[in-house]
């Protein structure tokens, strides 16, 4: 362990992390508990981080940048722009009810980076972050369904962010399927009727573009 390169040493520890988060909380994620969870020794964390906060504050802006996109657009685009948001969404949603203890893991990193001085900004960015994915997501299916979007497509994006979210949030907290599913079906159908359906999409930024495979929530580090 004493010869291991920082860089590994750093990559095991944040996905202990990430680990411990997920089971027992950021207020269980103890430095002797991401140690023991990455089977290394106490005095090896501090060769890579100088503190918690550091590796909680790396650990978000990590988790944030392996993230590709906010929806999980379908190959193909029979049933036109509100289908594909819809079923876009239920995808995403399979894959929170896959995962609900990574899901919480986001969750408390975001209310803790709010309130630790230490790291100041960290929300801000992962929430920028998801609001570009975002407009990736609407571009792509406004120009795969031959749409323009009439709002300016960051305020959708904002509020594409914010469904998913309260979807996520509120399924973590009552387990209800149908009721996250009608709530999905009304999110689709609020994004859709932003949308002139028979006007083709403008152009737009290529980087904001590119056609993820994957939703917002990425990998785990």
């Amino acid at each position: 362990m004493a010869h291991m390169p920082v860089a590994e040493r750093r990559t095991r520890l944040l996905s202990a992390a990430f680990e411990v988060i997920a089971r027992s909380g950021v207020s269980g994620a103890t430095t002797r508990a991401i140690v023991d969870e990455a089977g290394m020794k106490l005095a090896s964390f501090h060769y890579a981080f100088e503190s918690r906060e550091e590796l909680l504050a790396q650990l978000v802006d990590v988790v944030v940048d392996t993230q590709e996109m906010v929806l999980d657009i379908p190959a193909d685009v029979a049933g036109g722009l509100r289908d594909l948001l819809e079923r876009g969404l239920l995808s995403y949603f399979d894959q929170v009810r896959a995962n609900p203890q990574r899901e919480r893991a986001m969750f408390e990193l975001t209310q803790y980076a709010l309130r630790a001085p230490s790291m100041a900004g960290v929300a801000e960015r992962q929430y920028g972050r998801y609001r570009a994915l975002a407009e990736a997501s609407l571009h792509e299916a406004a120009a795969r369904t031959g749409c323009a979007w009439r709002a300016p497509v960051p305020e959708l994006a904002a509020d594409l962010v914010a469904l998913t979210d309260g979807i996520t949030l509120a399924w973590l907290a009552d387990g209800d399927d149908e009721r996250a599913r009608r709530t999905i079906a009304f999110a689709a159908r609020a994004l859709a009727a932003e949308a002139d359906l028979d006007s083709p999409a403008p152009a737009s930024d290529p980087a904001s573009d590119r056609a993820p495979s994957s939703h917002r929530e990425g990998h785990t580090p």
